[in-house]
This record gives C-alpha cells, structure tokens and sequence, in this order.
C-alpha cells in the first residue's frame, strides 16, 4: 500500500509523481502505455510555451512558476527540456490571438513589442503577413520537449523513491474507508489518496461526473523548407500562432535538430471527434492537401515536401479551461485533466498543484478557473 496512487503518467501525472516523491512521499504511479509514448497528447517533439497568455490573464501567475520549475527541472537533465526562441501572436488587432495577448502583457506588466506588417517582414521574412495583420511579439517564448520534460520527471520520481508501472492500464477505481482502491489487469493497489490524469481516456474514468468531456483527433505535420532550413532556424524564427480572419489559427515551431526533421505545423482546434482506442493514426491526403494550402498562403517557404506527419489527442472542455480539482464525491482523489490543447505547457506547475491537493487538500495557486463545479448539471 503506498501513500498516494498517480494514474496515468503523461505531462500532467509524471509532473505529479515527481513532486510528491521528492516531498518524500510513496508513489505508485500507473500508465496504461509506455514512458513518453505517442499515444495521447503529450508527444511530437515540441509544445509551445508563452507568457503573453490570449486564452486568459488568470492564466500568467501559473505560466511565471512553470517557467521556474522547467528550468530546475532543466538544470537535472543532460536533454535539453526548454529553449526559447521569442513568439509572435499574429492576425488582426482586433483578433482573439492579438488582443488577448496584449491584454494578459499589459496587465501582468510582461516585456512584449507590437510589430506591423512592415516589421512582421523585415524581422521574419519567411512570414506572409497581409498589411492589415499585425503580431505581439515576446521574446521569453519558445517550446518545450514532451518526450524529454516526461522522461525527465519520471526519472526524477525514480531517484526520488517512486515505484511506477508501466503497460498497465487501470479499469478501475473506487473509494474505500481508508482511501481508495485501484484495479488493472496485474492487481489491486490501494492507497489513502490517488491523483487520476488520465489525459484522452479522462471520459472514463471520470464517468461517474458526467463532465462535458470531447476526445479530438489532430494532425501535426513535418515539412522541409523550400531552400533550407536556415531561415527556419531556432535563433531566426519564432514560435507563432497565427489566427486568420475566420478566426482559424495555425501554429508552428521552429526547426529541430533530431527526428523526424523538417520544420512542424499545424492547425489549432481543427480536429474530430474521436475514441482514444479507436482514432484513426493515418493522414490523409485531403488533410494533407488543406494544409498545403494554408501553407502556400502564409509561409510560402515551408510548402516544401512532406517529411512525417502524426496524430495526437486533444481533451476538450466547452469553455476550453483545465479541470484541476479534489473529486466532489471523493475528495481523497484529485481529478487532472483535460487541459483542452493548450496545457502541456503547464505540466511543470500541475504536478506542483496535484502534489498541494494530494497532500494538504488546498494550494496557493489560483485554480478556481478549473473546478469543475462550473459545469451545471454536469454531476460535478
């Protein structure tokens, strides 16, 4: 019997399982699939990380603290985690992606430029801004590794005492009179307190809460630039996120030295709704075809040919908030996921919460935005 079960060790339990081994807990932490595997949410080499927060300026307090702790967590790992490369937020003044952004900079006081078109070119010219699209740019963002941040964490719970599974997906679980009861297909764990970050499989093992929950496929893609990399390179070119005039947004990093080559893009929530056992891993050539075109429009450069492509799992609230909270029914549980696309970001400062709720019931970050309770009529 341990101290405290974490379910499910991707970005958010890994994170968990981490901090409550160094504070000296027993963890026995319980995945369903492998160390940092492809099969959910949290892998594809990069994840945006960015200060000047559009989605909500509640948000900016948690983004300064996981800055602190991906950079301790940095400083035990020989795999670089965290690089920053600045940011552009660009589309229209009036867009959700600008103007959000400016609002969360102005109010939380973070260093950020407004660039025109005119300066969106000369300083990034692989970009094919219109003259009435402008970009807030800040110069502290950048992405991180998944696969190398959940390596990192889970190797830290390791040394910290953690007793992880791994192949061993829970089918189960259950409060008890002294905490709660796991179940798998190799065994019954009990435990007085469990975190469950179940990431795409959370409709499940949440059912009892009826949340408002939608599993989405997404397509992430590799191409190679038309006439090298060398303009897409990290010290050149930005992580942006870029909204249209629809209010469709594309997304992209920078060139990557490893696997799978090329330079990586996307689009932002255009996904479908799947099963996590079921969805589709193929890319098809309508897909594939839409984001040419975005490309040839946008970032003529990068239309170049197509290195890899990959499916991952967005977990979708309605209103596209967290949901970070003791179970309302079994408050020895604390409940962590979905993160609605936009969360891997915040794994580091999660698993600092989760390891709060866990231990002590409270912490002193600001979370009231992700209980779940806001969901009416959802059971929570």
């Amino acid at each position: 019997m341990g101290d405290i079960i974490v379910i499910g060790l991707g970005g958010m339990g890994s994170a968990a399982a981490h901090h409550l081994a160094r504070r000296g807990h027993h963890v026995i932490g319980l995945e369903r699939f492998t160390p940092a595997h492809n099969r959910g949410s949290s892998h594809g080499r990069s994840r945006i990380i960015r200060q000047a927060y559009f989605e909500d300026p509640a948000y900016v307090p948690l983004l300064l603290r996981a800055y602190e702790l991906w950079e301790e967590l940095q400083r035990t790992s020989s795999e670089p985690l965290l690089t920053i490369t600045g940011g552009l937020m660009i589309g229209r003044a009036e867009s959700s992606v600008v103007s959000g952004a400016l609002r969360s900079a102005q109010m939380h006081n973070l260093p950020h430029e407004l660039l025109d078109a005119a300066d969106i070119r000369r300083r990034f010219p692989p970009f094919n801004v219109s003259n009435d699209e402008v970009a807030l740019y800040e110069a502290r963002a950048g992405f991180l590794d998944p696969e190398a941040t959940i390596r990192a964490h889970l190797d830290q719970a390791v040394r910290s005492g953690a007793d992880l599974h791994f192949n061993e997906p829970v089918t189960a679980w259950e409060a008890t009179p002294g905490g709660v009861r796991v179940t798998t297909p190799q065994g019954v764990y009990e435990a007085e307190r469990a975190v469950i970050a179940p990431g795409a499989w959370a409709p499940r093992l949440f059912a009892d809460l009826t949340l408002p929950l939608t599993v989405e496929r997404q397509v992430l893609y590799w191409f190679e630039p038309v006439g090298g990399r060398e303009p897409f390179s990290a010290d050149r070119f930005p992580i942006y996120i870029w909204e249209d005039a629809s209010g469709d947004a594309l997304y992209g990093f920078p060139a990557q030295d490893g696997p799978p080559g090329g330079v990586k893009v996307a689009f932002f929530y255009r996904g479908h709704p799947t099963d996590p056992d079921l969805v589709d891993r193929a890319v098809h050539p309508e897909e594939i075809a839409e984001m040419r075109a975005a490309l040839g429009q946008r970032i003529p450069n990068l239309n170049g040919p197509l290195v890899a492509t990959a499916t991952c799992l967005y977990t979708l609230t309605p209103d596209h908030h967290f949901v970070i909270a003791p179970h309302p029914r079994v408050p020895q549980a604390i409940i962590a996921s979905p993160c609605s696309g936009h969360g891997y970001k915040f794994a580091s400062v999660i698993g600092e919460i989760l390891a709060d709720l866990a231990t002590s019931g409270s912490t002193r970050h600001p979370i009231a935005l992700f209980d779940p309770a806001r969901f009416r009529g959802s059971g929570a």
